[in-house]
């Protein structure tokens, strides 16, 4: 017989509230962020949930939370106080973006070394050196954002913090590094789908999850794991002057990253991709609900969607099968790689934003412009 809610412990309780949201907020780590987060973390999550807002968003404050709150005890003793003074976000601060160099002569420089071996023991620090600003940024940000949605005002935008933050990156500059170190172009994604040869429900399943999330744009892994046959609908077959027509299917994005949902976005699956979707769904016999959903271990298939990071592990997985080394993609590379190919095949970039959603120009070109700089004209004055 179960136990009554009020004998349960405060951390047993915890654990079952982060149950009630985690069809919204997937928690790998459940148990322990029962631990570590407060009564009040959990209801401000619970809060948000409930406000709508977008799974990636809370996903981050999740993860940022709990970061917080780990670090706030390695370094205090205490967990975070809410509103937290301006003196402990100028500790975090001074924890995090630190000079190595500096570090050398003065071990007391940067963060300390029990603080650095708690969070390190529990999975929370792995790679060595100080933070990148970018990710300081955002864990302030949304410290910032969780404090205000507890009805507190914080010293986020105080003078000293700001100083603080910009001398600091000033200090020690960084090269921005990509979320993938290599794009996924045609060349790369031909290497990982020549793995998925087989007719296995894996080969199967990861073939479709490569190439729609490719020739749908580069589509994030958040929008490839929360896919739903629901989605998609069947379009008209494309005629071919020198050949048979090809089938094509039309995805409505919904919400994603970058917009509300109130509108249909909408991009377009042709030929191969749609053959790959349509022979995975009929192989796992999905009908309704999640496309993309994990595989057991003895070939069952799961009703629960993947996890986007199970997106990041498969073209990790698929990369160490195609003699690549996985530390230089990840499910990234396919945006990019998406836009970088459209360049190098000469597609103009305002036709490729259509396919990929891209918003910003700037970003867009990014990619597309490196490629066309390295092949074109101005790169061969000599």
């Amino acid at each position: 017989m179960a136990r009554a809610k009020k004998s349960l412990s405060a951390v047993e309780r915890r654990a079952e509230e982060l149950d009630t949201i985690a069809a919204v907020l997937p928690l790998e780590r459940r148990d322990e962020l029962a631990e570590l987060l407060t009564d009040q973390d959990v209801e401000t999550l619970r809060h948000l949930v409930n406000q709508g807002m977008g799974d990636n968003t809370l996903r981050a404050l999740t993860s940022d939370l709990a970061y917080l709150e780990a670090w706030g005890l390695a370094a205090t003793g205490h967990s975070l106080p809410w509103p937290a003074p301006e003196a402990l976000l100028l500790k975090f601060v001074a924890h995090h973006l630190w000079d190595p160099q500096h570090r050398e002569t003065d071990p007391d420089h940067g963060m300390p070394a029990d603080v650095d071996e708690n969070l390190r023991s529990q999975g929370f620090l792995r790679s060595a050196g100080p933070h990148a600003p970018a990710t300081v940024r955002r864990r302030l940000a949304n410290w910032s954002t969780l404090t205000k949605w507890r009805g507190f005002d914080g010293a986020f935008n105080s003078p000293a913090l700001k100083s603080a933050i910009r001398l600091a990156v000033r200090a020690v500059p960084r090269t921005r590094r990509r979320k993938s170190a290599k794009a996924v172009t045609g060349d790369v994604l031909a290497k990982l789908l020549a793995t998925c040869a087989t007719d296995s429900l894996r080969d199967l399943r990861d073939r479709a999850i490569l190439m729609v999330a490719f020739a749908s744009g580069g589509r994030r892994r958040s929008e490839i794991a929360g896919l739903r046959r629901e989605q998609l609908t069947i379009e008209a077959p494309i005629e071919m002057p020198d050949g048979p027509p090809l089938p094509s299917l039309a995805i409505h994005l919904g919400r994603t990253k970058t917009t509300s949902g109130e509108q249909d976005d909408v991009v377009y699956l042709t030929g191969r991709p749609v053959e790959a979707l349509n022979a995975w769904m009929a192989a796992a016999k999905i009908e309704s609900g999640s496309v993309f959903r994990a595989i057991g271990r003895w070939g069952t298939v799961s009703r629960r969607a993947l996890d986007p990071q199970s997106v990041n592990a498969i073209i990790k997985e698929r990369a160490v099968m195609a003699g690549l080394e996985p530390k230089e993609f990840s499910a990234h590379g396919l945006r990019s790689g998406y836009l970088t190919e459209a360049a190098n095949r000469g597609i103009p970039l305002p036709e490729a934003m259509e396919q990929s959603r891209h918003r910003s120009v700037q970003q867009a070109s990014s990619y597309y412009n490196g490629a066309v700089r390295r092949t074109g004209r101005a790169a061969r004055m000599l």
